[in-house]
């Protein structure tokens, strides 16, 4: 995600989709589809169908939690408010690509993806709101193709609802282990054949992606050690965490080296890690606040 983000979106939404709102609900672009798929802690899952007439220019999605669509009287408006999210996709996707089958948010004629929100923060060909979702939460979700060439964009699709998942009972993302340094289980964290600091590491989760596959998968992979030390488990995560490391090798991660990795080639395993980071799969369990003491015999179980 690059610097065309801000807290809420509001200023840049206003410079950059100005075009696109003014059109909404004229003739033009034939309505997308769109569906929920998998929640996560916070993430949510949407798949999203271009009609008949493509969506050439990509698409736009808007949110909010069910607090703010209430006060919105169940409409939404012109254009987004503070309380809701948005986010333009007309680039291409290097993050969420789902096994490399998804190259371009630009689509054709009843071609369908995936999209994450509240995981766009390490996402290409997308600018808007990059927060996390909220846990234990009812959002809603609409979407529009954008205008394109003189064509006007087209009228909003129904509007679906999920809840994200419950805080307790399973991992914490990237995003909480981030603004919560305090309750690290661990002071220092072996990435590939490096071990970081916990100011490198730090900064390492604080350094944009710029379509570097290494720093995006050194996100989640931090947020997964850092679950592991702290008591969750999986099997399925823990195999990825040694094929990620294979990966990273002895190369440095931004910023405290100058590493890089295609993003084709960490995709697959960062979304394995995304997915056991928000509790999508693994059994993985936290409190509500993360204990900082741990059992002797446990700290030993980790290193068997």
């Amino acid at each position: 995600m690059t610097s065309r983000f801000t807290a809420y979106g509001i200023v840049v939404f206003l410079i950059v989709t100005v075009s696109l709102t003014a059109t909404v609900g004229a003739a033009g672009l034939d309505v997308p589809e769109i569906s929920k798929g998998i929640a996560g802690h916070a993430k949510q899952t949407i798949s999203i169908t271009a009609g008949p007439s493509g969506m050439p220019n990509g698409f736009t999605l808007w949110w909010a939690d069910g607090v703010t669509y209430a006060s919105l009287g169940g409409e939404w408006p012109d254009a987004p408010v503070p309380g809701m999210g948005y986010a333009v996709f007309d680039g291409t996707p290097t993050l969420n690509t789902f096994g490399g089958q998804y190259t371009s948010f630009k689509l054709g004629p009843q071609e369908t993806i995936l999209i994450e929100i509240g995981d766009l923060r390490d996402e290409s060909g997308v600018s808007g709101t990059d927060a996390e979702l909220q846990y234990d939460r009812h959002y809603f979700f609409v979407a529009f193709a954008n205008n394109t060439r003189g064509v006007p964009a087209s009228s909003r699709s129904a509007t679906v609802s999920a809840q994200t998942t419950q805080s307790t009972n399973c991992t914490y993302t990237q995003g909480f282990w981030k603004n919560h340094k305090d309750v690290w289980p661990v002071q220092s964290l072996q990435l590939g054949g490096v071990t970081y600091t916990k100011q490198e590491l730090c900064d390492i989760l604080d350094k944009s992606v710029k379509g570097n596959g290494l720093v995006s998968l050194a996100h989640q992979l931090i947020a997964a050690k850092l679950n592991l030390a702290n008591g969750a488990t999986s099997p399925a995560a823990e195999a990825t965490v040694l094929d990620a490391d294979a990966i990273i090798g002895a190369l440095l991660v931004p910023p405290v080296g100058a590493g890089y990795v295609h993003p084709s080639l960490t995709s697959g395993l960062t979304q394995t890690l995304d997915d056991f980071n928000n509790g999508v799969i693994g059994p993985g369990h936290c409190g509500s606040v993360p204990a900082e003491q741990k059992t002797w015999g446990h700290v030993k179980s980790l290193f068997r």
